[in-house]
């Protein structure tokens, strides 16, 4: 009896591994370059651009601190040999402090532009994984993949979606 039990389970197990091999056949699978698409469309680049206009300038007055204190430490180096040792010392301490102030500020705008960024591209990752899920649902995808080590570039849908990301209001 158990032998014509595990004859039917091996049976059943051939023609349901069977069946799953002509399903696979119609499966159908595309590829997203999200980095392109992060890059491309028109909601990645105007995200790009409103950060910049944001951070220009603070970011020109890191640029004119550090040149201010370049050009400070520049003629501290020239002017050292003549100024006392009170007055080296009291300069010393001035151009340490500026530079720890400029570190500061610049690790500050750092992690404000990292926060921002991350702020804007999630709202173009939001709406493009709405496009995305559209787009599957629409053409009948069976899978969409964003991260691969190699696909075929037919299967690359990628302008597909940055053009429906771009018409996308």
């Amino acid at each position: 009896m158990n032998k014509l039990i595990n004859k039917i389970f091996a049976v059943l197990l051939t023609v349901a591994f069977v069946s799953s091999l002509a399903s696979a056949e119609e499966l159908k699978v595309g590829y997203i370059n999200t980095d392109k698409v992060f890059r491309d469309s028109n909601a990645a680049i105007a995200a790009q651009n409103k950060l910049q206009q944001e951070f220009s300038k603070r970011e020109k007055d890191l640029v004119d601190m550090g040149n201010t204190l370049k050009s400070d430490a520049e003629k501290f180096d020239r002017d050292a040999m003549t100024m006392s040792e009170t007055q080296r010392s009291i300069k010393q301490r001035q151009l340490m402090d500026q530079d720890r102030e400029l570190q500061r500020k610049r690790q500050e705008f750092q992690e404000d532009v990292k926060n921002r960024k991350n702020e804007e591209f999630k709202v173009v990752l939001d709406k493009a994984n709405k496009v995305i899920k559209q787009m599957a649902e629409s053409e009948k995808y069976d899978v969409l993949l964003q991260q691969v080590a190699y696909i075929n570039p037919k299967l690359d849908v990628t302008d597909k979606v940055i053009k429906a990301l771009n018409a996308a209001k």
